[in-house]
């Protein structure tokens, strides 16, 4: 499992080591003691969470997340909490892009069931989000600078920090109280992070959904699942927030231009009847029926 790891990041290799990754969890290779080594796994794929939606690993990433659904059992809660996340992404997500109804409006339906489940947001999910932004644009700087110092600081030497490894010498083990606080500190934090990976595959979901808005069939699940995210939009951080509002008010200037007969193009919207009343309103049709279809009388024969 650890050499798969070590070679589903790589997209070239993806869809080779997803295949074996199903294959162990479909032949009941992972086990409590195990699970470590799927979720590194899984974790390695996720690594790019836009990945798993490209046309051309879409469909190993569905299949891979959905065999993991086998061996949540063997998972602890963090780990359960992670691949729910990731699943919304790898498979949820990929089945919005289906050309069938009932998949399309089930996963539909599921992620406005996932919209239902979401705490509302507080007014920390802001501040962290927030806080994730201006590390961002933080990290995006000091990379620039950092560039620059690599240039004007070689040949210089720092100096060690702790050059007799007296550091190594001091005591650092936390008291029990500490030890208690830690852990329900780190629940606190993973169970953010979890809601943080749960609302942006949410919105992932969301955006995908109204890129498919030009296809009749989808219009309708579209406007009721982007309505009854706004209708929960307090669930999501204030980004996220601005984005559904942004997004709800496009699908909602897109309803006025159906209403008034035009399409998601500009152009006046044509159905099937239309068009085929259109093709047909100019052929000619024989009193006979069944002899040529244009009227010129020679017979044809189709043997059943």
């Amino acid at each position: 499992m650890q050499k798969i790891a070590s070679h589903i990041g790589n997209p070239a290799k993806f869809s080779k080591a997803s295949k074996l990754a199903v294959q162990l969890i479909q032949a009941g290779s992972v086990k409590p003691e195990t699970a470590d080594h799927l979720c590194g796994i899984l974790e390695a794929a996720m690594l790019s969470p836009t990945l798993c939606n490209d046309a051309s690993v879409r469909s190993d990433y569905h299949a891979l997340f959905f065999a993991a659904q086998d061996a949540k059992e063997c998972l602890n809660k963090m780990q359960k909490n992670r691949l729910t996340a990731w699943t919304i992404r790898a498979v949820v997500a990929n089945d919005l892009y289906t050309d069938d109804s009932f998949v399309f409006s089930k996963a539909a339906g599921h992620i406005k069931e996932l919209i239902s489940n979401l705490p509302v947001a507080t007014k920390e999910d802001d501040a962290v989000e927030a806080a994730a932004l201006r590390d961002e644009k933080e990290m995006a700087s000091k990379e620039v600078q950092s560039n620059q110092d690599v240039i004007s600081s070689e040949g210089t030497t720092e100096e060690e920090s702790d050059p007799f490894g007296l550091d190594a010498l001091i005591s650092n083990k936390p008291k029990k109280d500490e030890k208690g606080k830690d852990n329900k500190g780190k629940e606190e934090e993973e169970m953010m992070r979890f809601l943080k990976l749960q609302r942006e595959a949410l919105i992932n979901c969301l955006e995908i959904a109204a890129k498919r808005y030009k296809i009749p069939w989808c219009q309708t699940v579209i406007d009721i699942l982007v309505k009854h995210a706004f209708d929960n939009v307090s669930r999501f951080t204030s980004q996220q927030r601005h984005a559904i509002e942004k997004l709800w008010a496009s699908i909602r200037d897109q309803q006025t231009r159906r209403k008034q007969g035009k399409s998601v193009s500009g152009k006046l919207d044509v159905t099937a009847f239309e068009s085929l009343q259109e093709k047909y309103s100019n052929e000619i049709i024989s009193i006979r029926r069944a002899v040529g279809g244009a009227g010129d009388r020679r017979c044809q024969q189709w043997l059943g």
